[in-house]
């Protein structure tokens, strides 16, 4: 009996030492709510300094007439100055019409480069890889060599346009309107689609190849399987993708300043190059920050609408973003 007592007593000891042990240890850690703080504590504090102060910022001046003499409060009279312009108008409109054109360009070319991409060929992985330098190269180096090419006296273009007898001599593309129009929106799909297309080229990849023997042991054709199992199975790469192309062509600044700096005439002028001369070329803060301010409102209600729309489209696909 002395031995079991003294068993029992020595593992009371012990037990009574680690419960001790755990108390210390629980009064020394930090508490779960403030641990979780210190974490995210950093993140905010980068949000805060990069995103939310600049922006607080750029509302402030909109409300005021700032320049190179100081600034004084104009309430909403920036504003109004925009809501009745109707070349303001004009740039929203051409704006969107951008986005819109060269967006689809994007979605369609990157959509069947990754569809031949993807295909049991000889040379697959070359091809990947020549893919990637229009994504690869700065925008910089890859708009000059735009440039070159747009060039109506030494341009390769208009050297083949006078040969194929399209032109009777040298055109210049960025000389007038409707060319400088497309030919920025032809360099900027030239710059987006091979991000797209190894976005998408990803997505097919994870598709399980289960599906497209089952279906081909049922006799469907490679248009049906294209319509029934890869844009369903990818339709969240796509409207991923959508959007965030959508938002990066928007605020395309590089490619259009390069080539035309907004011209000629205003023809290429969105409202990124508007408000980038407003407010950095002519000084004028306080209006050119009014313009930066539209720029978010209307990003943020197309961002919201499209994702409200596009999610009933994949809930069409049984793949409805949550």
């Amino acid at each position: 009996m002395g031995t079991q007592e003294s068993v029992g007593l020595a593992e009371e000891l012990q037990q009574q030492s680690i419960e001790t042990a755990l108390d210390a240890t629980r009064r020394s850690v930090l508490p779960e709510g403030l641990f979780a703080w210190l974490l995210i504590g950093p993140a905010l504090l980068f949000i805060a300094i990069i995103v939310a102060w600049p922006l607080a910022e750029t509302v402030r001046l909109s409300f005021t007439n700032a320049n190179l003499g100081g600034e004084s409060y104009v309430g909403f009279a920036n504003y109004e100055k925009l809501a009745e312009s109707k070349k303001f108008h004009k740039i929203v409109v051409r704006t969107f019409y951008w986005m819109f054109l060269s967006v689809c360009l994007k979605l369609i070319l990157g959509l069947i480069g990754a569809l031949l991409l993807n295909a049991a060929v000889p040379g697959r992985a070359l091809f990947r890889v020549l893919v990637m330098p229009p994504w690869v190269i700065p925008i910089a180096i890859g708009c000059i060599g735009w440039l070159w090419l747009y060039n109506g006296y030494f341009g390769v273009l208009s050297g083949v346009a006078q040969s194929l007898g399209i032109t009777d001599g040298p055109f210049e593309f960025l000389a007038y309107k409707r060319s400088a129009f497309y030919s920025a929106i032809v360099t900027d799909v030239w710059v987006g689609t091979p991000m797209v297309t190894l976005f998408f080229l990803a997505a097919m990849q994870g598709v399980s190849r289960d599906l497209y023997e089952a279906a081909w042991v049922d006799g469907a054709g490679r248009w049906y399987r294209f319509r029934r199992i890869t844009i369903p199975q990818i339709m969240p790469v796509i409207v991923s993708m959508a959007l965030l192309s959508a938002i990066w062509t928007f605020n395309s600044f590089e490619i259009i300043y390069i080539l035309t700096e907004g011209g000629p005439r205003g023809a290429t002028t969105t409202l990124i190059i508007d408000t980038y001369k407003t407010a950095i070329g002519n000084y004028k803060f306080g209006i050119g920050a009014a313009r930066a301010v539209i720029i978010v409102m209307l990003l943020a209600v197309f961002s919201l609408f499209y994702l409200f729309f596009l999610n009933k489209v994949n809930k069409h696909y049984g793949a409805g973003i949550k």
